[in-house]
Protein backbone atom coordinates (compact mmCIF):
# COMPACT_ATOMS: atom_id res chain seq x y z
CA UNK A 1 0.00 0.00 0.00
CA UNK A 2 3.17 2.35 0.72
CA UNK A 3 4.46 2.20 -2.52
CA UNK A 4 1.08 2.69 -4.19
CA UNK A 5 0.87 5.93 -2.31
CA UNK A 6 3.72 6.85 -3.73
CA UNK A 7 3.06 6.08 -7.31
CA UNK A 8 0.17 8.21 -6.16
CA UNK A 9 1.70 11.04 -5.21
CA UNK A 10 4.57 11.13 -8.07
CA UNK A 11 1.65 11.21 -11.11
CA UNK A 12 0.03 13.77 -9.25
CA UNK A 13 3.59 15.97 -9.02
CA UNK A 14 3.99 15.25 -12.69
CA UNK A 15 0.42 16.49 -13.50
CA UNK A 16 1.06 19.38 -11.19
CA UNK A 17 3.99 19.90 -13.53
CA UNK A 18 2.20 20.07 -16.57
CA UNK A 19 -0.24 22.70 -15.81
CA UNK A 20 -3.49 20.33 -14.85
CA UNK A 21 -5.72 21.88 -12.42
CA UNK A 22 -5.88 20.35 -8.93
CA UNK A 23 -9.97 19.82 -9.45
CA UNK A 24 -9.48 17.93 -13.08
CA UNK A 25 -6.50 15.75 -11.36
CA UNK A 26 -9.20 14.91 -8.65
CA UNK A 27 -12.00 13.87 -11.36
CA UNK A 28 -9.61 11.72 -12.65
CA UNK A 29 -8.34 10.10 -10.18
CA UNK A 30 -11.73 9.31 -8.58
CA UNK A 31 -12.70 7.91 -12.15
CA UNK A 32 -9.62 5.95 -11.91
CA UNK A 33 -11.05 3.95 -8.37
CA UNK A 34 -8.90 5.97 -6.06
CA UNK A 35 -10.93 7.20 -2.92
CA UNK A 36 -11.25 11.28 -2.13
CA UNK A 37 -9.63 10.26 0.80
CA UNK A 38 -6.63 9.20 -1.12
CA UNK A 39 -7.18 12.23 -4.09
CA UNK A 40 -6.93 14.27 -1.61
CA UNK A 41 -4.42 13.37 0.59
CA UNK A 42 -1.81 13.19 -2.62
CA UNK A 43 -2.81 16.36 -3.64
CA UNK A 44 -2.29 17.97 -0.40
CA UNK A 45 1.21 16.61 -0.22
CA UNK A 46 2.19 19.34 -2.70
CA UNK A 47 1.48 23.53 -1.31
CA UNK A 48 -1.08 25.19 -3.75
CA UNK A 49 1.38 28.30 -4.55
CA UNK A 50 2.39 29.55 -7.62
CA UNK A 51 5.77 28.18 -8.66
CA UNK A 52 7.54 26.46 -11.86
CA UNK A 53 7.59 23.28 -10.26
CA UNK A 54 5.11 21.57 -7.69
CA UNK A 55 6.75 22.36 -3.82
CA UNK A 56 6.57 19.43 -1.68
CA UNK A 57 4.58 20.53 1.95
CA UNK A 58 6.94 19.52 5.21
CA UNK A 59 5.99 15.94 6.26
CA UNK A 60 5.75 15.23 9.90
CA UNK A 61 8.27 12.51 11.05
CA UNK A 62 9.02 10.32 14.07
CA UNK A 63 11.75 10.79 16.31
CA UNK A 64 12.60 8.84 19.45
CA UNK A 65 12.44 12.44 21.58
CA UNK A 66 8.77 12.43 20.14
CA UNK A 67 7.66 9.41 20.62
CA UNK A 68 9.26 9.73 24.51
CA UNK A 69 7.29 13.44 24.97
CA UNK A 70 3.77 11.82 24.24
CA UNK A 71 4.09 8.25 25.56
CA UNK A 72 4.99 10.10 28.91
CA UNK A 73 2.28 12.86 28.23
CA UNK A 74 -0.46 10.13 27.70
CA UNK A 75 0.96 7.68 30.27
CA UNK A 76 0.71 10.68 32.94
CA UNK A 77 -2.90 11.42 32.18
CA UNK A 78 -4.12 7.57 32.48
CA UNK A 79 -1.91 7.21 35.59
CA UNK A 80 -3.56 10.89 37.27
CA UNK A 81 -6.81 9.67 35.71
CA UNK A 82 -6.53 5.72 37.91
CA UNK A 83 -5.74 7.16 40.96
CA UNK A 84 -7.86 10.54 40.64
CA UNK A 85 -10.74 8.17 40.60
CA UNK A 86 -9.08 5.35 43.18
CA UNK A 87 -9.03 8.56 45.89
CA UNK A 88 -12.77 10.00 45.40
CA UNK A 89 -13.70 5.69 45.42
CA UNK A 90 -11.68 5.91 48.49
CA UNK A 91 -13.24 9.27 50.52
CA UNK A 92 -16.80 7.94 49.11
CA UNK A 93 -16.40 4.89 51.38
CA UNK A 94 -15.41 6.85 54.37
CA UNK A 95 -18.41 9.10 53.43
CA UNK A 96 -20.69 6.36 52.91
CA UNK A 97 -19.46 3.18 54.86
CA UNK A 98 -21.08 0.29 54.44
CA UNK A 99 -20.97 -1.91 57.51
CA UNK A 100 -21.63 -5.24 55.81
CA UNK A 101 -18.60 -4.45 53.60
CA UNK A 102 -15.66 -2.25 54.59
CA UNK A 103 -12.57 -3.76 56.15
CA UNK A 104 -11.60 -1.61 59.57
CA UNK A 105 -7.90 -1.97 58.56
CA UNK A 106 -5.25 0.45 57.59
CA UNK A 107 -5.27 -0.46 53.78
CA UNK A 108 -8.07 2.07 52.97
CA UNK A 109 -5.83 4.76 54.49
CA UNK A 110 -2.58 3.39 52.72
CA UNK A 111 -4.13 3.59 49.49
CA UNK A 112 -5.31 6.70 49.69
CA UNK A 113 -1.59 8.01 50.70
CA UNK A 114 -0.77 6.45 47.90
CA UNK A 115 -3.05 8.00 45.21
CA UNK A 116 -2.25 11.17 46.94
CA UNK A 117 1.25 10.89 46.52
CA UNK A 118 0.64 9.58 42.28
CA UNK A 119 -1.34 12.38 42.07
CA UNK A 120 1.92 15.14 43.10
CA UNK A 121 3.66 13.72 40.83
CA UNK A 122 2.01 12.65 37.52
CA UNK A 123 -0.20 15.29 36.95
CA UNK A 124 2.43 18.20 37.65
CA UNK A 125 4.40 16.10 34.79
CA UNK A 126 1.35 15.70 32.98
CA UNK A 127 0.39 19.31 32.82
CA UNK A 128 4.35 20.92 31.65
CA UNK A 129 4.56 18.33 29.22
CA UNK A 130 0.98 19.51 28.24
CA UNK A 131 1.73 22.99 28.02
CA UNK A 132 5.10 22.36 26.49
CA UNK A 133 3.76 20.07 23.40
CA UNK A 134 1.46 22.90 23.12
CA UNK A 135 4.08 25.25 22.44
CA UNK A 136 5.92 23.16 20.20
CA UNK A 137 2.42 22.51 18.15
CA UNK A 138 2.43 26.84 17.94
CA UNK A 139 5.21 26.91 16.50
CA UNK A 140 5.32 24.06 13.84
CA UNK A 141 1.81 23.10 12.92
CA UNK A 142 2.62 20.40 11.13
CA UNK A 143 3.97 18.18 14.23
CA UNK A 144 0.05 17.65 14.88
CA UNK A 145 0.12 15.46 12.38
CA UNK A 146 2.46 13.44 14.27
CA UNK A 147 2.00 9.73 13.70
CA UNK A 148 2.17 8.85 17.56
CA UNK A 149 0.48 11.67 18.61
CA UNK A 150 -2.35 11.07 16.65
CA UNK A 151 -2.76 7.35 17.51
CA UNK A 152 -2.70 8.23 21.10
CA UNK A 153 -4.79 10.71 20.89
CA UNK A 154 -7.65 8.20 19.23
CA UNK A 155 -6.43 5.69 21.53
CA UNK A 156 -7.34 7.86 24.47
CA UNK A 157 -10.65 8.64 23.08
CA UNK A 158 -11.40 5.14 22.40
CA UNK A 159 -10.54 3.88 26.29
CA UNK A 160 -12.34 7.06 27.58
CA UNK A 161 -15.55 6.32 25.53
CA UNK A 162 -15.39 2.04 26.57
CA UNK A 163 -15.20 3.41 30.17
CA UNK A 164 -18.35 5.55 29.71
CA UNK A 165 -20.38 3.60 27.60
CA UNK A 166 -19.74 0.45 30.67
CA UNK A 167 -20.18 3.05 33.25
CA UNK A 168 -23.78 4.14 31.86
CA UNK A 169 -24.38 0.50 30.96
CA UNK A 170 -23.57 -0.55 34.97
CA UNK A 171 -25.69 2.50 35.63
CA UNK A 172 -28.75 1.29 34.05
CA UNK A 173 -28.43 -1.84 35.18
CA UNK A 174 -28.71 -0.96 38.66
CA UNK A 175 -31.75 1.39 38.27
CA UNK A 176 -33.56 -1.82 36.39
CA UNK A 177 -32.24 -3.81 39.88
CA UNK A 178 -33.27 -1.09 41.79
CA UNK A 179 -29.78 -1.25 43.59
CA UNK A 180 -29.23 2.40 43.76
CA UNK A 181 -27.09 3.84 46.68
CA UNK A 182 -26.03 7.20 47.46
CA UNK A 183 -23.00 5.49 47.43
CA UNK A 184 -23.04 3.77 44.04
CA UNK A 185 -24.63 7.13 42.56
CA UNK A 186 -21.60 9.35 43.66
CA UNK A 187 -18.91 6.37 42.25
CA UNK A 188 -20.82 6.62 38.52
CA UNK A 189 -20.59 10.50 38.52
CA UNK A 190 -17.08 10.43 39.49
CA UNK A 191 -16.30 7.70 36.75
CA UNK A 192 -18.71 9.98 34.50
CA UNK A 193 -16.72 13.05 35.22
CA UNK A 194 -13.40 11.80 34.64
CA UNK A 195 -13.88 9.48 31.29
CA UNK A 196 -15.94 12.47 30.30
CA UNK A 197 -14.01 15.57 30.92
CA UNK A 198 -10.88 13.52 28.54
CA UNK A 199 -12.63 12.39 26.15
CA UNK A 200 -14.44 15.79 25.36
CA UNK A 201 -10.94 17.56 26.03
CA UNK A 202 -9.34 15.51 23.28
CA UNK A 203 -12.35 15.01 20.75
CA UNK A 204 -12.46 19.46 20.39
CA UNK A 205 -9.03 19.22 19.72
CA UNK A 206 -9.28 17.28 17.43
CA UNK A 207 -12.24 18.95 15.67
CA UNK A 208 -10.14 22.48 16.50
CA UNK A 209 -7.54 20.47 14.42
CA UNK A 210 -9.82 19.75 11.44
CA UNK A 211 -10.91 23.07 11.32
CA UNK A 212 -7.72 24.59 11.18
Amino acid sequence: MAAGIDELEAFVGEALLRGESREDIEKVLLAAGWTEEQAKGALGAYADVSFSIPVPKPRPSLSAREAFLYLTLFGTLYLSAYHLGSLVFDLIHRAFPDPALEDHGGWRFDRIRWSVSSLMIAFPVFLYLSRHTERELAARPVKRLSPVRRWLTYLTLFVAAGVLIGDLTTLVYSVLGGELTVRFLLKVATIAAIAGAIFSHYLLDLRREERE
